[in-house]
């Protein structure tokens, strides 16, 4: 079994290393190696959460391709440069929003900059607000009901419907975030007293000219595109938390209501559809934008590290059950680490949920406990290279945003692990009080 967990961890490294699709299919060589080699028999590939996934992007992409993601960039800068000095509190507000609403923390790119510029404009160290909005980016990925990862969780709690998990992950990663935001406001020295920002405005690399966002081509269409894809998201809400709305069949007798992947599905292909076909939009001006090309590397790196993660866990169960079940059912916390070292392994909330939380269940812990340690899946700002952290370092030209000396005290460390931190504890408070 060792051995097996070596050959995981080899193909896990690598594929992080190679980046981009390198991850899943690194996931592939895992397991051929594990079946060919040490027999194990594979498991079935995660295709519901692959599927859902690619609904998502699809009907995220159309609404890009149609201006909305412009639309609701213009909204947020328009936001922060009317309140600059609160930038610190609102820009993480904003890039949550933006990854609750679209289901992927890659839509921060766009409003980064604006980010960056606002803070530089008021003489308030970037690096604050933009430390803090790069990770509540991530948070919200467990706390938007159409992320990849919540549900790839959905998909594997059993008797936990989808309010039971936004009713604790929303309040609970907003709460990290605000915090982490609060801790913010007096990292490092003021903008004007930063060696570095000085150095820059001596040798003349930083001009004085403001950094504004382009305008949106056609403001009308970009704001339907926004409508349907929200309008759709609500439905998926509406339908994962009360049960009795879905369709129901007759299977073998019993009356069975339809599946929540089978829901997702169809309702975010159809607000793909409908953008693209009321609002005129180019099937193939959605698939050249930033949005589905990222969700894409998402379902390829889920195929195979999830599948592979799967096929050794089902392989090894007992094994794993006994050694570390008694620890884990008296330090229940204890998984929550193995979440978060996992994430930073994988650089992917989904494909961390669908490799570990299986052995969490195994292992008896409750699912509500499961959703209070959701948050510890966004791990992945650890090692600062991946790029909505890359972006924030670039976007910021004052050089306060940036990897210290050591790696590891980057601007987002702080930040990250308090908003971890707290979105943890205030979903095991919340799960002690509704479940």
């Amino acid at each position: 079994m060792l051995l097996q967990l070596l050959i995981v961890l080899i193909a896990i490294i690598i594929g992080a290393r190679l980046g981009g699709i390198g991850l899943g299919v690194m996931g592939g060589v895992g397991l051929a190696f594990l079946i060919f080699v040490f027999g194990l028999q594979p498991t079935a590939p995660p295709i519901d959460v692959m599927l859902m996934i690619v609904a998502v992007i699809s009907a995220a992409s159309c609404m890009q391709a149609a201006g909305g993601l412009d639309y609701m960039v213009k909204l947020a800068e328009k936001v922060l440069r009317k309140n600059p000095s609160h930038v610190t509190i609102l820009s993480p507000i904003v890039t949550y929003l933006f990854t609750f609403i679209a289901g992927t923390g890659h839509v921060a790119y766009s409003v980064l900059p604006v980010i960056a510029e606002v803070a530089r404009e008021t003489k308030i160290r970037p690096e604050r607000p933009l430390g803090i909005a790069v990770i509540a980016s991530q948070q919200a990925i467990t706390a938007s009901p159409i992320s990849a990862a919540t549900v790839a969780l959905l998909g594997l709690l059993p008797g936990v419907t989808l309010f039971d998990i936004l009713i604790i992950t929303v309040p609970a990663t907003l709460v990290g975030v605000l915090v982490g935001a609060f801790c913010s406001m007096k990292v490092g020295k003021e903008l004007l007293d930063d060696p570095e920002y000085q150095r820059r405005v001596k040798d003349g690399l930083i001009s004085n000219e403001s950094v504004k966002t382009a305008d949106v081509a056609n403001v009308t269409k970009a704001k339907w595109s926004v409508i349907i894809f929200l309008l759709a998201t609500f439905l998926i809400v509406l339908f994962g938390s009360i049960s009795e709305m879905r369709p129901t069949f007759m299977v073998e007798g019993k009356a069975v209501a339809m599946d929540m992947p089978s829901i997702i599905e169809i309702l975010m292909l159809s607000a793909a559809a409908l953008i693209l076909l009321i609002l005129r939009i180019d099937g193939i001006k959605a698939v050249n934008g930033s949005v589905f090309p990222a969700g894409m590397q998402a379902v390829i790196a889920i195929f195979g590290i999830a599948w592979m993660g799967d096929t050794f866990i089902k392989g090894n169960i007992e094994q794993l059950t006994g050694s570390i079940e008694s620890i884990v059912q008296s330090m229940p916390w204890l998984f929550g680490l193995a979440l978060f070292v996992m994430s930073i392994l994988l650089y992917s909330q989904a494909a961390t949920v669908r490799a570990i939380v299986p052995l969490g269940l195994a292992l008896g812990i409750s699912p509500y406990l499961l959703i209070a340690l959701f948050p510890a899946v966004n791990g992945y700002f650890f090692i600062p290279n991946y790029p909505t952290v890359v972006a924030a370092i670039n976007f910021d030209r004052t050089g306060t945003t940036g990897i210290g000396k050591y790696v590891l005290n980057h601007s987002f460390m702080m930040p990250g692990l308090v908003a971890t931190g707290v979105a943890i504890a205030t979903g095991m408070i919340l799960v002690s009080v509704f479940f």
